[in-house]
């Protein structure tokens, strides 16, 4: 069985002045069950990346309306939410000075099917 996994993007503003930060990711990605699926999110902004960026990764499984959050990047640390069903499946291969926010999901279900949106905050 294949599943198809839909990356969304989501750029977000920073506070005054106001600098848009480019969001990017794969429309579609494929995977099969069982097996890993990296979803890339790079970036780019004409500021620095600040110590205050953050990087959210919500997922919107088919046919749902309510997205969840499943992955938080801030002050320097990942967090992997540890309830749902990614806490264990999920990997931080990103690098936020290399203006990366990809996220590894193992060992895919037929669940994962949906949308997964890359959200970054990069405050000045």
């Amino acid at each position: 069985r294949r599943l198809l996994l839909l990356a969304g993007l989501l750029a977000a503003l920073g506070l005054s002045p106001v600098s848009p930060i480019h969001v990017y990711t794969q429309r579609e990605v494929y995977g099969t069950v069982g097996s890993r699926v990296t979803l890339s999110c790079s970036f780019w902004s004409s500021e620095w990346i600040s110590e205050d960026i953050s990087i959210t990764w919500h997922f919107q499984a088919e046919g749902s309306r309510d997205s969840i959050s499943i992955f938080h990047y801030a002050k320097g640390q990942p967090y992997i939410d540890d309830v749902g069903s990614f806490k264990e499946r999920m990997e931080w291969v990103g690098n936020p000075r290399r203006k990366d926010g990809s996220i590894v999901i193992h060992s895919l279900e037929p669940t994962d099917n949906g949308t997964f949106t890359c959200d970054v905050k990069n405050p000045p």
